[in-house]
């Protein structure tokens, strides 16, 4: 049996981009094919130089090309896609942007642009993670559902919105930084979640002063400049309290579901009950209360209420939702959020972990209610 072009095509289009999730083949990456004897030679040209899941591809090419009957050798040469080939893989993927511009914005739009997760069909449910101060670790509690979502086989995005106090990439582990494929963003992938965050264009040390027009325009951007591809989930991780950035993303995601993190003691839960109260002004659901920090197991066995008893549950009946989970302090919990091994992912078996699974399952079991969405003006 003789190996043709054809057949090499063929065995190369089940080859997606890893940070893309399309065929190699329908995105142009694949330049040529050579056949000589049982050597085959492919050119694969790279949507940027420096790729850094280039070794993953070359890895996945092969295996699929040595595969074939006759194959003895396979070779790889990469070359990286010039500005026309860019304009062509985001047009494909991500529309042009030129398309969906318009005069003035509007509702679920940003700068005339629309949003995709406000559209009528749009099948992602977004999630605002929200919390009325800082220091309860809503941050922790984000990142940690995300990955219980996607371990439950959906496909979960993450917006770091918390655009002073930004964390999400460090918490996750992310080990390198959004890929940029003619002005679209592609956020990078750990756990089964992708992410975007400030703090991919700012040092950690470095403060974010800005206005609040600035912060507007970084979520817009955050939102319609990001290739999200469609998730089952966006988890949003709002800064703490009831500023501009989550009066604009209730402008720009009036179908978002908000859920609101709070600690036990009935103090921190007085302040998040403020955080409850806007989402319900601005007409986005409050879907449900999560109370972190609710014990510490002792060596002992014993639950030790070391922030006090009450608060999540107090919360929960005062706005008539439910509390979907009490998310115990863990020492391994803790040290994931520090040095980027979240313990959903780490250890499933975790006291936490195991919390997380339960709320995911709650999230899935509880679909959004059938709710209209005025205009929302913001003054």
């Amino acid at each position: 049996m003789s190996l043709h072009e054809q057949d090499v095509i063929e065995a190369l289009r089940p080859v997606q981009d890893p940070e893309l999730h399309r065929s190699i083949v329908d995105l142009g990456m694949v330049r040529s094919t050579t056949i000589d004897g049982g050597h085959v030679e492919i050119g694969i040209d790279l949507t940027i130089a420096g790729c850094p899941l280039r070794n993953r591809i070359q890895s996945e090419v092969s295996e699929a090309v040595e595969a074939l009957e006759g194959v003895n050798l396979v070779t790889i040469d990469f070359g990286v896609m010039n500005d026309e080939q860019r304009a062509n893989v985001r047009a494909l993927v991500h529309g042009d942007p030129a398309s969906t511009a318009g005069s003035q914005p509007a509702h679920g739009h940003a700068e005339g642009r629309a949003i995709p997760f406000a559209q009528a069909g749009n099948r992602t449910r977004t999630l605002l993670i929200a919390s009325g101060k800082g220091g309860v670790g809503k941050s922790s509690v984000t990142a940690n559902l995300g990955i219980a979502l996607a371990q439950q086989g959906h496909s979960v995005a993450i917006v770091d919105a918390d655009v002073w106090g930004f964390s999400i990439p460090r918490m996750l582990g992310v080990e390198h930084p959004p890929t940029v494929i003619d002005d679209m963003i592609v956020p990078p992938e750990t756990h089964g979640v992708r992410c975007i965050s400030m703090g991919f264009f700012a040092k950690e040390d470095q403060p974010v002063i800005w206005r609040g027009p600035m912060l507007h325009k970084a979520l817009e951007q955050f939102l319609t400049d990001v290739y999200w591809d469609e998730p089952d989930f966006l988890l949003v991780d709002l800064p703490p309290g009831t500023g501009d950035i989550s009066l604009s993303l209730a402008q720009f995601l009036p179908r978002s579901e908000a859920f609101v993190v709070t600690t036990p003691n009935p103090a921190a839960q007085k302040v998040a009950q403020r955080s409850a109260f806007m989402f319900q002004q601005v007409n986005i659901e409050v879907k449900g209360v999560i109370e972190n920090m609710s014990w510490f197991t002792g060596d002992d066995g014993q639950r030790y209420l070391l922030f006090g008893s009450g608060g999540g549950r107090e919360l929960a009946d005062r706005l008539d939702v439910d509390l979907i989970g009490q998310v115990p302090m863990t020492i391994a919990m803790r040290e994931g959020s520090d040095q980027g091994e979240p313990i959903a992912a780490i250890d499933p078996s975790n006291e936490a972990s195991q919390v997380f699974a339960e709320m995911a399952k709650w999230v899935l079991a509880h679909g959004p209610s059938k709710r209209t969405h005025p205009e929302l003006k913001i003054n």
